[in-house]
């Protein structure tokens, strides 16, 4: 196969990779499973996650966020990627991921290539594993071994989908629950929050922080007023619902530290990601010393993100490796 012409040694740049421990709910996983099997994956797989980046920045937090949406109903193993056809209620269709999970169609080429690499080897539950750290990396984020060996549910779950993603307006105690459910706990759901020093959100997402938060017609009083009045101006108080904001308005294209100290300055876009600094002085505690210190977010992100991959993985003879990556084999 051609990997794209573009320099990666310019886009993925030099850093520091974090060394981190399997669990032991996922012992069968490796970073070396398709050393002999497929020993190109990997740089396949950063080649296109290159060449997606290049032609649209946005793309990086868009394949992260797969990884995050996939694990989180059933486990991690690509269950978010079937489309609707027979008996399966694809996941692309509830409200986390409508109008506004994308990436698919690098997804698909990936798998394309690996399929003419070595078929029917490496699954898409991997490529989602592989997309998300080299997402980051191309941003200037920590590196990682990922474990790899996932196998591909042959089943989705629409209403799993509906029902374990946090949603922007999230409480504390609903987003705590729901990373404990899936064993993550209060560090892991800080530091992967941090994740949203990329990516964007839309208007209708964060408006009624801007306008009506509390039932009153006021703003959010935990929201910078001067920050406040900037958004108001692309986010009016109706219309206009699919309009992006940088979740970090500073260094939206850089992985970094900067969405922990925009929320010490009360300057978190979302409800779900303010609350982290105004309603728990142990969260406070974390995102201040996040704001502080890059590098100790970054360690404990890698941590936290290598554990969010070993939720539930299919292995061994369970599930399949799909040869697309939207449908189950037997619908060819």
């Amino acid at each position: 196969m051609v990997l794209a012409r573009i320099s990666l040694a310019a886009l993925f740049p030099l850093c520091m990779c974090y060394r981190t421990h399997q669990s032991t709910g996922a012992g069968s996983l490796s970073p070396w499973f398709y050393d002999n099997s497929c020993p190109n994956a990997q740089a396949i797989v950063q080649s296109f996650v290159a060449k997606a980046y290049a032609i649209d920045p946005r793309m990086a937090a868009s394949m992260l966020r797969l990884h995050f949406h996939d694990c989180f109903v059933n486990g991690c193993d690509a269950s978010l990627l079937l489309d609707s056809s027979g008996t399966i209620e694809s996941e692309k269709r509830s409200i986390s991921n409508r109008d506004s999970a994308r990436g698919f169609e690098v997804i698909d080429e990936i798998k394309f290539a690996l399929e003419n690499e070595c078929p029917e080897t490496v699954s898409c539950a991997d490529i989602l594993a592989l997309v998300a750290r080299d997402s980051i990396v191309i941003c200037g984020g920590p590196t990682w071994e990922v474990y790899l060996g996932r196998r591909d549910a042959r089943e989705a779950s629409l209403s799993g989908s509906m029902e374990n993603i946090p949603t922007p307006d999230s409480t504390l105690q609903t987003l705590v629950n729901m990373f404990n459910v899936q064993g993550l706990d209060l560090t892991d759901l800080v530091a992967l929050l941090g994740s949203h020093t990329i990516g964007n959100s839309r208007c209708l997402n964060f408006r009624q922080r801007l306008y009506n938060h509390s039932g009153n017609n006021d703003p959010d009083q935990t929201l910078n007023q001067n920050y406040a009045y900037m958004l108001q101006q692309g986010c009016p108080i109706s219309g206009e619902d699919q309009n992006l904001f940088n979740l970090d308005y500073v260094t939206p294209n850089k992985f970094d530290n900067y969405y922990f100290k925009n929320l010490v300055n009360f300057r978190g876009l979302l409800n779900s990601d303010e609350i982290l600094f105004t309603q728990s002085s142990e969260t406070m505690e974390m995102v201040k010393f996040y704001a502080e210190n890059e590098e100790a977010f970054f360690e404990q992100f890698a941590r936290s993100i290598v554990k969010m991959g070993n939720i539930s993985p299919l292995t061994g003879t369970s599930g399949e490796i799909r040869r697309i990556c939207r449908r189950v084999n037997h619908d060819f």
